[in-house]
């Protein structure tokens, strides 16, 4: 797609190790196929019976990039990066916004590949985004959530400057879970270091797709 009809396709954020660009259609199979197996999925995404586990995982991955962009408007949208360490595809990240045209207010998700953990990326990836954020979007506050035995997510997330924000149930698997959340204010993240490193290029052209 010509990047004049999709603008967002030519964003780049890039940290000291890593580089950021948004998923295309094209990356789905590689994504499919790096995917780790205890990356939570979306508990309210389509199943079909007769579908073994890692291909309803590809299914889920699929249908929510379509929906993703295919659903896109200012006050409600989905971007998810593909994070490369040099060439080699280590994870995604995803940042969201729902009503954010109001709320002004981002959910992150992500995940990275075994190979890739305990080296600080994570930390790395969700400050490119959260840079993306705070600094072009405006955004008031960033939220995520993970359940309470995902220690790596709620450790990233702390240790970012994120402050607890209360807990709720959801389903998991045949039963319930607790899920954990988290907040941090946009003069919290202003306290906070790395940020400064972070670069954003091809921004300009998206500016009309958030609302701004």
């Amino acid at each position: 797609m010509p990047p004049a009809c999709w603008p967002l396709f030519e964003l780049r954020i890039k940290t000291h190790d890593l580089t950021l660009r948004p998923m295309t259609e094209s990356d789905l199979e590689q994504v499919c196929r790096i995917l780790p197996a205890d990356v939570d999925m979306d508990p309210a995404a389509t199943t079909y019976d007769g579908v073994d586990q890692a291909s309803t995982r590809s299914i889920i991955v699929c249908q929510s990039y379509w929906k993703a962009f295919g659903t896109w408007r200012p006050d409600a949208w989905r971007l998810n990066f593909m994070v490369y360490e040099g060439d080699s595809l280590v994870g995604a990240q995803e940042l969201e916004g729902n009503d954010f045209v109001t709320l002004r207010t981002v959910d992150t998700a992500s995940f990275l590949v075994a190979s890739a953990r305990g080296r600080g990326l994570g930390k790395q990836m969700r400050r490119a985004v959260l840079t993306l954020a705070f600094r072009e979007l405006g955004a008031r506050a960033a939220i995520t959530s993970a359940y309470h035995d995902n220690a790596a997510s709620l450790g990233v997330s702390t240790s970012i400057g994120y402050r607890p924000n209360g807990e709720s149930f959801l389903a998991r698997g045949d039963g319930v879970d607790t899920l954990k959340h988290l907040r941090m204010t946009r003069a919290e993240w202003e306290e906070t270091e790395g940020q400064a490193a972070v670069k954003i290029e091809g921004f300009a052209a998206c500016r009309p797709l958030f609302g701004l």
